[in-house]
């Protein structure tokens, strides 16, 4: 096999808990992941000569900027013998600056699509500790889970989820990560929940020993320690809130700028879908317990 075309998929945060600031300055979490069945499209063709290059949508952008170039160049240093080159085309689907994960999850198709092309056999524990010095959500992606995360977002524990459909609303804005986390009145202490606080649920026992979350239903009196802040900042946040909210329970995701209401049918949301606001943009997906990329993996490895 020399080449690869895959789905790497969203997500959105169910909810967000900043629960404290550890000493290598990052921020302790409590979230919950949610995949999507929508995301952008990464080709991973093999080349003779053993360059790295990106094309498409994300071309230009500085290589020390762009997660899927340094995911490529993450892996390569790993090949205990030489590979080929690559040449990788990104198509952006995912809106950039709104909290749906689309750079982490580039990098981490970027690793598990070289991975298998390359031969190079790395379990999804490395692959994750490789994805995690890109960014916090890269492990997620690399184990294709929707999760109850901790620490910075790394230490995860299976959800399966009852299905639902999500419209997720895009404001004419970008939200910059640090300049949320680094703001002077976001919350950093909420307390630290306990997991059957946070679902309601039917654990199942795994074969690791650890229980699977089954039939997960998000406790409403959860929310994102980032909405008030980024309501703040974006007023263009603040206002597709107040108009999702008139439809269905609005929450921001991530930092932003994005903002999603889940709906028990697909015919609710493309009926709230055709009266978003002039200048919003938005899509409607629908919520996987299991991520697109695995899935498609696992398919061309039965041919």
């Amino acid at each position: 096999m020399t080449m690869l075309k895959l789905c790497a998929p969203a997500k959105i945060n169910l909810f967000l808990h900043i629960i404290g600031r550890r000493s290598d300055g990052y921020h302790a979490l409590q979230t919950a992941f949610q995949l999507l069945d929508f995301g952008d499209l990464i080709k991973l063709q093999l080349t003779s000569d053993p360059s790295i290059r990106l094309l498409g949508s994300m071309a230009g952008i500085d290589e020390s900027d762009n997660l899927v170039i340094r995911a490529a160049q993450l892996l390569h240093a790993q090949a205990k013998q030489p590979v080929s080159g690559v040449e990788i085309t990104l198509e952006k689907r995912i809106p950039i600056g709104g909290g749906l994960g689309g750079g982490s999850s580039n990098a981490a198709s970027t690793l598990l699509g070289l991975n298998q092309l390359w031969n190079l056999q790395l379990p999804l524990e490395q692959l994750a500790e490789l994805g995690l010095s890109l960014g916090a959500d890269v492990p997620v992606f690399i184990f294709g889970k929707s999760s109850f995360a901790e620490g910075v977002g790394e230490q995860l524990q299976p959800l399966k989820m009852p299905k639902k459909w999500f419209l997720v609303l895009k404001p004419p804005v970008s939200v910059p990560t640090g300049v949320i986390f680094s703001h002077s009145q976001l919350t950093r202490d909420t307390r630290a929940i306990k997991m059957p606080s946070v679902f309601t649920c039917r654990e199942k026992t795994q074969d690791n020993g650890l229980p699977l979350l089954s039939n997960v239903e998000l406790n409403p009196e959860l929310v994102n320690d980032c909405e008030s802040v980024v309501r703040m900042l974006y007023p263009a946040v603040d206002q597709a809130l107040k108009w999702l909210n008139q439809h269905a329970k609005a929450r921001l995701t991530g930092t932003g700028a994005c903002v999603f209401a889940s709906f028990s049918n697909y015919e609710r949301a493309a009926s709230v879908m055709t009266q978003i606001p002039s200048g919003y943009t938005g899509f409607i997906a629908q919520g996987l317990d299991y991520s697109l990329t695995h899935e498609q993996l696992y398919h061309f490895n039965k041919k």
